[in-house]
């Protein structure tokens, strides 16, 4: 029985990494439906002919508690004792549970899917700021760091000559004043 024993501690590593899977609030100590779905998926619990993610959502439904949207570990261990029994026809059901448990203990969420970074020449061409030019070119300073509101609006020059009176009357007001 020491077997088990490590197999639960593996369970337990399992069931924590897929509970925080896509979560970034989630402790690891209670799963949603979604990762229990995702789970079987990656552990090949869901076979397609005996197993499906329609019995795996059924499952789930039934162990959980009434009002919850998650279940804890113990619950977990019951969901899999019921898709065991299902997946495993034609063995006891002690032995049913430890293939299941063999199926998942040890295994993380995969990746498989995800976008990844591109790291195309074509992408670090249209990305590097240094070879901007024209109105984008002004959005950046020297060390490509973006400028912020100074780069993306016109911002009135106050400096040179007509600024030096802009808001000091008509010109004609001015010149009966100097003479």
């Amino acid at each position: 029985m020491a077997e088990g024993a490590v197999d639960l501690t593996e369970l337990v590593k399992s069931f924590k990494k897929f509970a925080v899977h896509g979560d970034t609030k989630a402790s690891g100590q209670e799963m949603t439906g979604k990762n229990f779905v995702k789970l079987c998926k990656d552990c090949h619990v869901i076979d397609g002919k005996n197993i499906t993610s329609t019995d795996v959502d059924i499952v789930f439904t039934k162990v959980k508690s009434k009002s919850a949207r998650v279940m804890n570990f113990e619950q977990f261990k019951q969901a899999l004792k019921e898709l065991a029994l299902k997946r495993f026809k034609g063995k006891g059901e002690e032995e049913a549970l430890q293939e299941t448990y063999l199926l998942v203990a040890g295994k993380e969420p995969a990746n498989i899917g995800v976008t990844k970074t591109a790291k195309a020449g074509a992408v670090d061409r249209l990305t590097d700021t240094t070879k901007f030019t024209g109105a984008h070119k002004e959005r950046f300073d020297d060390t490509g760091k973006g400028r912020g509101r100074a780069g993306r609006e016109e911002l009135p020059d106050t400096s040179g000559y007509v600024g030096a009176y802009k808001g000091a009357g008509t010109y004609e007001e001015k010149v009966k004043d100097n003479q």
